[in-house]
């Protein structure tokens, strides 16, 4: 794909969302913090669920570490994995205190010493709670990259060098959102919504479902 194509596809998915943003609920770094670590395998959906409930009891690290593993299992007992995810979570806070005031840190080395905060929930702060241009690659936007031959790849962070390479400038902050939403909405991985997508005549999928141009 060359980058003429590029630009004209992230164009398009400006212009049919043009301020495009995390679908979890969340007022500071930390509370994003928190629902990115809950958001692994499980939806925005039901991290919001649980949460709306967590955070008017405990939207601090102190205050989730008085709350405690056990308490904090009971609030995100609906979604997946939520024992590591609670254990993971009080020692994070820990952490946070300990090593950095209270605050969520700000580079990605030291994100990544938190307890399950790997490199896509570290693109993710990065990017929307600091607005670094960081282009973070779940399952969605690695579909969509190598689906549309955006951005090719056969890992995760290939696909992450290569879209942080190819992705134009003028869109690579808003380029995770952009691709996630479209992953997520448009193009789903058992049937992408091809005859509806703004950008199905400029994709390469080969597999396109009916209605689509060729």
């Amino acid at each position: 794909m060359n980058q003429d194509k590029r630009t004209t596809i992230y164009a398009r998915l400006r212009e049919k969302i043009p301020s495009p943003t995390t679908e979890l609920t969340y007022v500071n770094s930390f509370e994003l913090l928190i629902a990115v670590i809950l958001s692994a395998q499980a939806t925005d959906v039901s991290v919001n669920k649980a949460t709306a409930l967590l955070y008017p009891v405990a939207n601090t690290p102190q205050g989730m570490l008085d709350l405690g593993v056990s308490k904090l299992k009971g609030y995100i007992k609906t979604i997946g994995l939520y024992n590591a995810k609670a254990e993971n979570i009080i020692k994070t806070c820990r952490l946070l205190i300990d090593n950095f005031g209270g605050d969520v840190p700000r580079t990605r080395e030291e994100l990544e010493s938190l307890p399950g905060v790997g490199r896509k929930t570290a693109n993710v702060i990065l990017n929307t709670a600091f607005g670094e241009p960081t282009i973070a690659v779940d399952t969605h936007i690695f579909r969509v990259s190598n689906r549309t031959g955006l951005a090719k790849g056969n890992t995760p962070l290939e696909v992450e060098r290569r879209l942080t390479k190819l992705t134009p400038d003028e869109f690579k902050m808003d380029a995770h959102h952009w691709l996630i939403l479209h992953g997520r909405y448009t193009c789903k991985a058992r049937r992408p919504e091809c005859p509806t997508c703004v950008i199905q005549d400029l994709c390469e999928y080969r597999h396109k479902t009916p209605g689509a141009a060729a």
